[in-house]
């Protein structure tokens, strides 16, 4: 008996996914739970068991290494030893006996055709289009009608990359015609350029970047606060014997628990559009943006307003360290509410962050600055303090912008006055 191999879903909302590489070899002997394979995901790579146990055969037009296709996918046979000697091009022959059977049962017999039946009879099914969930809503977004975009993929089915080709072509056809610019009279060489094939992760960085461009109304606040109370008690925390065996909380893990008193504040930032309705969350997930090898990931810390700092400390190091060495699973950078990205150990100060949809909002964060500032303008009396630069990027269509105001206003009033968020 043969079993197929199939590319899994690693999510609820997984519709296509990439085969990392194969862990066993062909002809190897594979017990079940032994790992089989990897697959790429939109931004994991996660480790597959086989389900059954058999000798490993590749499927015939197997997808290769970082090959995008849909879920359900056949990539190879779990078989016998005996069904080993019977693979004919890697297929087993009990696999090719039921697809011949099926070919035999419904193939029609012949009918004679006489001429005056040869005018044009219309399809009595018509072809059924397929297309994945994210290249629908990408088509949606950029006024694209899939109806009548050729798919490149498994059985013509549409990808985004399709949609994205038709918007470009439409884009330029639009465009009016222009004089042709005159031949130089000296060639110009091209440039020597270096062409890199886009990783798995890349392009799905690429696409959802795209879909949350065209489909939101991004609109990015910007402020300065001071930080220099939330700098003195995290050295507090660091010189404490109590966090002598645990990870020290870094500025990101007290901003993420700010953030999550906040959004519990200010509902409607914790918040996603689904359909014509608005969702609101009770509970807040916060996505923190990770620079890896292999592009950013956002790994989610869960139910963030129940945890101490101490736990999401502990939690940041281990999910950080997972997506870096890409072994982070493909739940653990699902079901964010809200993201907070870091450039600040860049040097950078402000900058405008690109919502990480379905979110309706997220925090840029930018390099504290010792700067000389008035606190005391009665007195007239300057000081150092350490300041913090903010960028709040919301979505338009959820929040408006004094709501968004308000929600920002509330985290600057946390980072400022920290004994606010501890006594909570």
């Amino acid at each position: 008996m043969a079993y197929e191999v199939t590319l899994p879903r690693l999510g609820w909302d997984m519709e296509e996914g990439a085969l990392g590489g194969w862990l066993k070899q062909e002809g190897d002997y594979v017990n079940a739970g032994d790992l089989l394979f990897t697959v790429e995901g939109d931004k994991a790579i996660q480790e597959i068991e086989a389900l059954d146990s058999g000798y490993l055969k590749f499927a015939p037009g197997a997808p290769s290494p970082g090959q995008k296709v849909p879920v359900g996918t056949l990539l190879g046979y779990l078989v016998t030893k005996e069904e080993l000697a019977s693979f004919g091009q890697s297929k087993p022959l009990a696999v090719q006996a039921a697809s011949s059977a099926v070919i035999q049962k419904t193939t029609p017999k012949p009918v004679p055709v006489h001429p005056q039946d040869l005018s044009f009879q219309p399809e009595a099914h018509p072809r059924r289009i397929y297309i994945s969930p994210y290249a629908r809503r990408l088509a949606e977004g950029l006024g694209v009608n899939w109806q009548q975009v050729k798919g490149s993929g498994r059985d013509g089915r549409i990808m985004a990359q399709d949609v994205q080709a038709t918007a470009d072509r439409q884009a330029t056809e639009k465009v009016p015609a222009v004089a042709p610019a005159p031949t130089p009279s000296v060639p110009v060489s091209a440039p020597a350029t270096t062409r890199l094939p886009m990783t798995q992760v890349r392009r799905s960085i690429a696409e959802h970047m795209a879909l949350s461009a065209h489909t939101t109304a991004p609109v990015t606040l910007n402020c300065e606060v001071d930080a220099t109370e939330l700098g003195v008690l995290r050295r507090q925390l660091k010189d404490d014997p109590a966090f002598a065996e645990s990870p020290v909380p870094s500025y990101n893990d007290m901003l993420t628990k700010i953030a999550a008193q906040a959004l519990l504040e200010h509902p409607e930032v914790n918040a996603r559009i689904e359909g014509n309705d608005i969702i609101q969350f009770t509970s807040a997930h916060i996505a923190v943006a990770v620079d890896t090898e292999r592009g950013l990931l956002t790994p989610v810390l869960r139910d963030v307003q129940s945890k101490s700092l101490r736990q999401i400390a502990r939690e940041s190091v281990v999910l950080i360290e997972q997506a870096r060495q890409a072994t982070i699973s493909y739940e653990a950078l699902q079901g964010g509410t809200f993201t907070i990205t870091n450039l600040g150990m860049y040097e950078i100060e402000y900058f405008t962050p690109i919502i990480n949809l379905p979110q309706c909002a997220i925090l840029g964060v930018g390099q504290i600055v010792p700067k000389q500032v008035v606190v005391d303008v009665e007195r007239e009396i300057l000081a150092i303090r350490q300041r913090m630069a903010l960028s709040l990027s919301f979505d338009h269509r959820l929040v408006d912008g004094a709501q968004a105001a308000r929600f920002l206003q509330r985290i600057k009033r946390l980072i400022e006055k920290p004994y606010l968020w501890l006594a909570g």
